[in-house]
């Protein structure tokens, strides 16, 4: 039987119609949740990204603003964007998109912002209040997964997570919520022995390693739930036709198309091999916009908590 596919759109746009009336009732009671993105340069997948940032915003009723400082913009010019970013009441969270100009000091930029205004969760503050498990702004993707996985019904207390990947963006943060869900959490990275057979032990796999269709069957235990982070463009023909060897439609997309997305999971084995699994794309990518939505409405309600009526939270 073909394993459940984990729809990451239908998830998202559950999310977006639950935080609808929590920012009609901020809007109410004076308070419009503001998000400003910083642009450097003009690398298109970045231009991309924030374009769907901002749309989301639109979209939903919440003040948003770009910043486009020109690909020489220096260090100290762009922590004087953020300090004023910083000061401005009006805006609720601070996006500064990466990857930023070679000249720049990314992580000085990253850490000068605001960490009641970090809705990418990047900010030690945050990290560490994620470790602690106190309120805080979560990275998007990894709360993202969490999402997925409680939105889909897949139990996670007392089951086994492995994580194939340990950054600071996804792996850890994944592992620590899948932690605090009572998941019994593995982490595995490029020093881990026998890493098919580790992973092969997991109820919940997820796989954040951004290698390319290199998680195979014998990574994946039959039954289990399997989420794809990672995402790479393909554009040679006999890398794909290798990857989609047996998906036919996916060859013949990629002869009109001239590239297909793939995710670090293969596309086929696990198909054949998983309980339910994200498809790259339409499975964890949707809810990272959506997360950045929700911490951006989260962190409107944290810095002005002692003004604002109470209200239930909507997601995590």
């Amino acid at each position: 039987m073909p394993a459940r596919v984990l729809d990451g759109q239908q998830i998202r746009d559950r999310i977006l119609s639950e935080l609808r009336p929590e920012i009609d009732a901020l809007a109410e009671a004076g308070c419009r949740p503001g998000l400003a993105a910083v642009l450097v340069g003009h690398d298109p997948g970045s231009e991309i990204y924030v374009r769907n940032k901002i749309q989301a915003c639109h979209s939903l009723g919440l003040h948003s603003e770009k910043i486009t400082p020109p690909d020489s913009v220096s260090t100290g010019e762009l922590l004087d964007l953020v300090d004023l970013l910083n000061r401005r009441d009006d805006i609720d969270g601070i996006l500064v998109q990466l990857p930023l100009p070679r000249q720049v000091d990314s992580r000085r930029v990253l850490l000068a912002v605001d960490s009641a205004k970090d809705v990418d969760g990047f900010h030690p503050y945050n990290v560490g209040a994620l470790v602690a498990g106190q309120p805080g702004l979560v990275p998007c993707t990894p709360a993202g997964i969490l999402e997925i996985l409680k939105r889909s019904g897949i139990p996670i207390a007392g089951r086994r997570a492995v994580v194939l990947g340990r950054s600071d963006i996804v792996g850890k943060p994944a592992a620590l919520l899948l932690m605090h869900e009572n998941a019994t959490v593995t982490i595995c990275h490029s020093k881990t022995q026998d890493l098919a057979q580790v992973a092969s032990q997991a109820d919940i796999l997820v796989a954040a390693l951004g290698r390319p269709a290199m998680v195979t069957g014998e990574f994946i235990r039959s039954g289990a739930t399997v989420i794809d982070v990672g995402i790479t463009r393909l554009q040679d023909s006999t890398q794909v036709e290798r990857v989609f060897a047996a998906l036919p439609a996916k060859i013949e997309e990629f002869r009109r198309k001239g590239s297909l997305l793939v995710g670090d999971v293969h596309p086929a084995e696990v198909i054949e091999r998983a309980g339910a699994y994200t498809p790259v794309p339409g499975g964890v990518g949707p809810l990272t916009i959506a997360m950045l939505m929700s911490n951006t409405v989260r962190a409107c309600r944290l810095r002005r908590a002692s003004s604002l009526p109470a209200s239930p939270e909507v997601v995590c």
